[in-house]
């Protein structure tokens, strides 16, 4: 008589990818609200049931082992799934539109992913992605053209929307480089007025005494990425998605003043309460928590 298959827990598959997703399994316990304990023997119980160790020692953290690896993407979908099965029974089927913003930090890292998933749950809502600088989103919204927007804030202000994450600001400029070059006044590439990151730079900078000049300008953040690892000059942003051509540049070891952090808050439009609109809200909350938590 041929053996059962074996049948994988999806709350187990679930810790597992939310430890992996947040570089913690500690942070995975909080995030599913069980003990450190519990989740160790979930992860037991998995690499019982697949035969295989998941995952091996990496200095003090933890790496994922080649079939950890495999499991992961079967893992992933198997989730969604289940989320997608469970959504289209218990709920009626979300139909419209939702109109986002969002700057242009995040049109190539967590936006494909919010779109991706939220089109495998919730196929009959379209959606709409607008990638504008932060005035423009605020305008936006004001207008009532976009039903959810993702700015930034710099007052910390507790006003306005709903606070997404907290990211810290950092000096960027070329990996090649050994060390910034002694020319004053500083060469910056950096966005055009209005900016937040323009006057967080050119402020810090003032208030060291630190001299500066705008050596390149571009409104686009690709430009400026691409003007920092030619050397015209350094810029400001958030850790968040630099390219390898760039590093972040240590304060002590540059002289350049440390900075504070910035707010990405979440802020809606003036129509009422949307199903689709709330349900795309709760998942870029998710969403940026989970990215946010990766980079603490």
């Amino acid at each position: 008589m041929a053996a059962l298959p074996v049948n994988l827990d999806m709350d187990v598959l679930r810790t597992f990818v939310t430890g992996i997703d947040l570089g913690s399994f500690a942070k995975a316990a909080t995030r599913l609200g069980r003990s450190p304990s519990a989740i160790s023997l979930q992860l037991r119980k998995l690499e019982d049931q697949v035969g295989q160790p998941l995952l091996r020692r990496n200095g003090r953290g933890l790496a994922l082992t080649e079939p950890g690896e495999m499991l992961l993407g079967y893992a992933r979908r198997l989730l969604d799934l289940n989320d997608a099965a469970l959504g289209a029974v218990a709920a009626p089927a979300l139909a419209g539109r939702v109109r986002l913003g969002l700057p242009q930090d995040f049109a190539e890292t967590e936006l494909p992913t919010v779109l991706a998933r939220f089109a495998r749950l919730h196929p009959g809502v379209r959606v709409e992605a607008h990638v504008e600088r932060d005035a423009v989103l605020r305008a936006e919204v004001e207008a009532g053209r976009l039903d959810l927007a993702l700015v930034w804030d710099a007052t910390g202000a507790a006003g306005e929307g709903s606070l997404i994450a907290r990211l810290p600001l950092v000096w960027v400029g070329p990996r090649t480089e050994a060390g910034l070059a002694a020319d004053r006044p500083l060469p910056l590439a950096l966005f055009g007025p209005p900016c937040l990151f323009r006057q967080a730079a050119t402020g810090a900078l003032d208030a060291a005494g630190i001299p500066w000049r705008v050596a390149f300008s571009s409104p686009g953040l690709a430009g400026l990425w691409a003007a920092v690892a030619a050397g015209l000059g350094i810029t400001l942003r958030t850790p968040h998605g630099l390219p390898p051509t760039l590093r972040r540049l240590d304060p002590d070891e540059s002289g350049l003043p440390s900075l504070p952090g910035l707010a990405l808050r979440l802020v809606r439009g003036m129509a009422g309460a949307d199903p689709s609109v709330e349900r795309f809200a709760a998942l870029l909350r998710e969403t940026f928590a989970d990215a946010a938590a990766v980079r603490t």
